[in-house]
């Protein structure tokens, strides 16, 4: 059975035999590692697939909030794929929550890693909506951030299903975005 899970308002829907955990609100995350070291973000999901791949994926809507931040999201990606498995390494030994714990434990265990960043942006780009990045050289500046843990990261636009993702993306009914283009 696929396995569903809301994400800033986008629903990820994972294919049969995934474990997904929402990974930047997991407890261990929250209450134990965030602060380390003057804190750490993390990306939003890890998931396990059956293959043996982790991948770790970040999603973004940008449809309706502007990016504040005045770094790149790819370096703020890179930053965020790193916090991850530094904290997936300890969560492995350290999580309080027996569940988490074993979680981490197969992610470390993996044979594979991936990075995913997907990211929805205005349809129409305006000044109060601008495009957060180009769509047609975003994937090379995401292996040039992430490209010492995955050569070939994916970064995907919109809802649309890219075919290096084995899951679906659609927005969260709950939120009634329009489908990103």
């Amino acid at each position: 059975m696929s396995q569903t899970i809301d994400v800033d308002g986008m629903t990820l829907t994972m294919p049969t035999g995934w474990s997904v955990w929402k990974y930047d609100d997991s407890a261990f995350q929250r209450n134990q590692f965030q602060n380390f070291a003057g804190g750490s973000k993390a990306v939003d999901v890890v998931a396990l697939g059956v293959d043996g791949t982790l991948w770790l994926i970040e999603l973004k809507d940008y449809r309706r909030h502007a990016r504040t931040k005045p770094s790149s999201v790819f370096a703020e990606m890179a930053l965020k794929v790193r916090a991850t498995l530094a904290g997936l390494a300890v969560a492995r030994l350290r999580a309080n929550d027996l569940t988490e714990r074993l979680l981490a434990q197969q992610a470390i265990g993996c044979t594979q890693v991936r990075v995913a960043l997907q990211v929805a942006q205005p349809a129409k780009p305006s000044r109060l909506f601008p495009q957060v990045f180009d769509p047609i050289d975003a994937t090379i500046q995401l292996k040039r951030a992430v490209g010492v843990v995955d050569a070939h990261p994916v970064c995907a636009e919109g809802t649309v299903k890219h075919r290096q993702c084995p899951w679906t993306t659609a927005p969260t009914k709950k939120h009634g975005f329009p489908a990103a283009e």
